[in-house]
């Protein structure tokens, strides 16, 4: 599940699928609502409640398809992750394996990191109610989030809450130099994680893979981790 403002076409996310694939799964990848995908609804609108209901009904879609198992993975990156690992604590007996790279912990934590590594930025979102922002992937576009509701609906949620329901195993993959979601937070997590866990940081990485040296690192990653679950 692709993270705010992503598509399912970035290639960390073909990197994550083609690693389940590899080993037999069915991969699902989809748009979000509120993106700049092939869904509906606007990108100023976007909040983790949106992504994480999207998930909830892409889950239930995919229990009409004949191919349909469960317990089953869940994967994302950034505001996907965290949407994985909500439903994963919603719904531990579904979960075989949670895979969140890049996740946010608690939307008191991505504030933390908003002003320690956008300080200038974050505080014009706030005064002007608006984040305007260049698309790195995309060249002309341009992303407007609204400061609300998005801020107030993110610190409505805190994964370490419900930690203890995590018990399956969980692979955590960040950048070294993921300002978003740093290392640091990852650790936190890592620790209060109370299954079978992994924690790895890429060297030089940044918050959204797209190194083809490193995106080949994380496949290898995955797949040691899918050989065992």
């Amino acid at each position: 599940m692709h993270g705010l403002s992503g598509i399912k076409e970035r290639p960390h996310l073909d990197a994550f699928a083609q690693a389940f694939i590899e080993y037999g799964y069915t991969a699902v990848r989809f748009d979000s609502t509120n993106t700049f995908g092939e869904s509906d609804g606007k990108y100023e609108d976007a909040t983790l409640t949106n992504s994480f209901e999207d998930l909830e009904d892409v889950i239930k879609w995919a229990k009409t398809q004949e191919w349909y198992i469960e317990p089953f993975c869940l994967c994302g990156h950034s505001l996907g992750a965290i949407s994985g690992a909500l439903f994963a604590e919603k719904n531990p007996a579904l979960v075989k394996g949670l895979a969140p790279v890049s996740t946010i912990v608690s939307g008191a934590l991505w504030i933390e990191a908003e002003k320690k590594s956008r300080p200038a930025e974050y505080v014009e979102w706030e005064r002007t109610g608006w984040r305007i922002a260049s698309s790195e992937s995309t060249p002309g576009l341009v992303k407007r989030l609204k400061w609300s509701p998005f801020k107030e609906d993110i610190l409505k949620y805190d994964l370490l809450q419900n930690v203890d329901r995590l018990t399956m195993p969980v692979l955590l993959i960040t950048g070294e130099n993921d300002g978003i979601a740093p290392a640091e937070h990852q650790e936190i997590f890592y620790k209060a994680l109370p299954g079978r866990k992994e924690l790895h940081i890429i060297k030089n990485g940044p918050h959204t893979f797209c190194d083809f040296g490193q995106l080949a690192e994380i496949k290898g990653i995955f797949a040691q981790w899918i050989k065992i679950l």
